[in-house]
């Protein structure tokens, strides 16, 4: 017994002293800029983003029809957001503003604060538990096979979306762990959502030193969550590789990023930003179009026009993103081998 314990304890020794190896900072002692600094030759942000545009337009025909597959599960399984509320979303707007969306600019405010709205989930209906078991399966199944068909494609093979769709759902199970440790990452940031609803509730955010102390808590618990998320959205593809564990994904993507994480941090906001750009760009004017079309016509004022634009926009977003973050870390991998 003593034998094992001692065994025990020699291995978890070596595994603490073989993980403190690899980390370039130590608690209360000054760490070096040569020792944690890596070097990361990457594109330019525009560059780099028209490189993963350009790489999905080329590979098209397979990537709008997965976004059909995807779309078709999802709107079969899940369903579409509610017309009716945004309907009555849109009325009690009107309503209510009297004269505030007047004029040109009145109507484009209008349309931002739709917008704004069914973008955060104002019009989507209450899922049941099975609906958002359902949503969370088909979003992981259409970021791994995004991955797989890129994988592929990238290797020179020549690939058909059925082999996508009978192969990559293959590590469904570590994904899924993997996906798990993402969202428990995010629980800080979830704190500080929380607390901030509750504090402009409570009018503590009116200034003062409470109002300084908040900010803090709150960037502070924010950046913890970007800090983790940053390696998971990399143990996110890397456990998609055959034979690939979730703990040892998650341990790689952390030493992948190591030195390099802010750099690739600011990539992954980046690409936030660009989908939300871009979501601005399509939706606000489509849905001024629908306003007006529906204003002279109210006989079609039943067609989910938004609602349908939600799932195409949503698809759309799931295969870029899945396409942008597989494509850094490809670059961040062949950099590391260089």
């Amino acid at each position: 017994m003593a034998v094992k314990k001692n065994k025990y304890v020699a291995q978890t020794k070596k595994r603490v002293t073989s993980y403190l190896d690899g980390r370039t900072h130590r608690s209360f002692r000054r760490s070096k800029r040569r020792d944690y600094v890596k070097e990361l030759k990457l594109p330019g942000y525009i560059k780099f983003t028209t490189y993963v545009s350009k790489t999905v337009w080329s590979n098209r025909k397979i990537f709008i029809l997965l976004g059909v597959v995807y779309a078709v599960i999802t709107l079969l399984l899940v369903g579409l957001a509610s017309q009716d509320l945004y309907n009555t979303m849109s009325s009690t707007i009107t309503q209510t503003s009297g004269d505030l969306f007047g004029g040109g600019l009145g109507q484009v405010g209008k349309a931002g604060l739709l917008f704004l709205t069914t973008a955060t989930g104002g019009i989507s209906q209450n899922l049941t538990e099975a609906q958002q078991i359902y949503a969370g399966l088909i979003l992981l199944l259409a970021w791994m096979t995004t991955v797989w068909l890129l994988r592929n494609i990238l290797a020179g093979h020549k690939v058909k979306l059925r082999d996508g769709l009978y192969n990559a759902g293959a590590p469904i199970v570590s994904t899924f762990v993997v996906a798990i440790v993402f969202i428990v990452q995010l629980l800080p940031l979830g704190l500080a959502l929380i607390a901030y609803s509750a504090a402009s509730a409570t009018g503590l955010l009116n200034g003062g030193v409470e109002a300084m102390l908040f900010w803090i808590a709150f960037g502070l618990l924010t950046l913890l969550s970007l800090y983790w998320i940053t390696s998971t959205f990399f143990a996110l593809v890397m456990v998609t590789l055959p034979g690939m564990y979730p703990i040892r994904a998650i341990k790689t993507a952390n030493d992948l990023v190591l030195g390099r994480r802010f750099r690739l941090l600011l990539r992954l906001i980046w690409m936030f930003v660009m989908v939300l750009l871009i979501w601005t760009l399509v939706m606000i004017p489509i849905i001024m179009i629908d306003m007006w079309v529906k204003d002279a016509w109210s006989a079609i004022s039943w067609f989910p026009t938004i609602p349908l634009l939600l799932l195409i926009l949503s698809t759309i977003t799931v295969v870029w993103v899945s396409s942008y973050v597989y494509l850094l870390y490809r670059k961040v991998v062949d950099d590391e081998s260089n």
